[in-house]
């Protein structure tokens, strides 16, 4: 298998990115708190996958090439078409789809004219996203800021309102398995069945390539280098984030590490950091050793994007380490992800 892999930085100086809703016991019934994770060295904010890929999809919708499953709602269940053939995101970020089979259900569903459009599924399909992010977890314990507010614009007393923010550096990973993006499995497996009769039927006759001894329906190349490629643009500008109306952070990296593997291992995972005044620091030995022990199953150059203006000195210092190596090559975000996309497409055969 092969694997986009890469680490990123979200630089949050006053920042409430993803909150947890009101506090019990707090001095204000509405006090707002943020997600974090308490160790006896301190707490450590963080935001959770589920939101940061909210915040992709959302980013990623508003490119007018970005083909966006419809959501569908029922009572306390809701889903996606679940069709990777038309849909990117049913591709890239995966789903479940389990339809209720009851008469009262299944009446509802053919009585909805938004539905009109949407793939008749037979039975349970699932598929494992390809795309895969952990949780951005703060690279050192920050001490939580408490800010006191009131609503005061009408007559009568002011109405006091509370909420958490902290100044933090997240850190994050994520992995997009090259191979499973744009090829979709029909295995009697749970994870696996990802087309059901109705989608293998369209598969058929959307002229997809058949992949027999796996069980599978694959994308022309192209196709498939089109939905990554917008994945990556959507992770260069990404936007979202809790309370960004008045703490306006952005959330596009500043800082991203990243290179095409063989294996779904995160071989970056350790080699960012914190320094003694708790801000990020590239451990060049831990990087060494990286490119030292996954020589054979780094198929790229590591492309890393760095902002200026962001920890210069760290930089020149990264970049007086990286100007021995023969395999490191550094610029802005966004120029780093155009490169990935320019390597990808020079190398089709590693999406299988």
């Amino acid at each position: 298998m092969t694997y986009l892999t890469g680490l990123f930085l979200i630089d949050a100086p006053a920042s409430a990115l993803n909150n947890l809703g009101s506090i019990p016991g707090a001095r204000t019934d509405n006090t707002v708190g943020v997600k974090m994770i308490k160790t006896k060295e301190g707490a450590f904010p963080y935001v959770s996958a589920q939101a940061f890929r909210y915040w992709l999809r959302t980013t990623l919708e508003a490119n007018p090439e970005w083909k966006a499953a419809p959501i569908y709602r029922e009572e306390k269940v809701a889903y996606t078409d679940a069709n990777p053939i038309l849909y990117w995101d049913d591709d890239l970020f995966g789903y479940m789809r389990a339809p209720s089979k009851k008469s009262s259900a299944v009446q509802k569903r053919e009585a909805d004219e938004s539905r009109q459009n949407e793939t008749p599924t037979t039975d349970t399909i699932t598929r494992v996203s390809p795309f895969r992010v952990s949780t951005l977890v703060s690279i050192a314990p920050v001490i939580i800021t408490e800010d006191f507010g009131v609503m005061s614009r009408h007559e009568g007393d002011p109405v006091p309102h509370e909420h958490q923010f902290y100044r933090a550096t997240l850190r994050g990973l994520f992995s997009l398995n090259i191979q499973e993006a744009g090829t979709f499995s029909y295995q009697q497996k749970t994870g696996f069945r990802n087309l059901d009769d109705n989608r293998q039927k369209q598969a058929k006759e959307a002229g997809l390539q058949h992949v027999e001894k796996a069980k599978a329906y694959r994308l022309p190349q192209a196709e498939r280098l089109d939905r990554i490629t917008a994945l990556l643009d959507g992770l260069a500008q990404l936007e979202g984030g809790a309370k960004q109306t008045i703490h306006y952070t952005d959330v596009a990296p500043p800082l991203v590490i990243m290179a095409v593997t063989k294996g779904g291992n995160h071989i970056f995972g350790h080699i960012v950091g914190a320094d003694k005044n708790r801000l990020p620091v590239v451990k060049t030995e831990a990087l060494a050793e990286t490119l030292t022990v996954f020589k054979d199953e780094i198929l790229s150059d590591v492309y890393v994007g760095w902002t200026l203006g962001y920890l210069d000195e760290e930089r020149a210092n990264f970049e007086a380490w990286a100007s021995e190596q023969s395999n490191i090559q550094i610029s802005h975000p966004r120029q780093a992800f155009q490169a990935l996309r320019d390597v990808l497409n020079e190398n089709p055969d590693w999406l299988g």
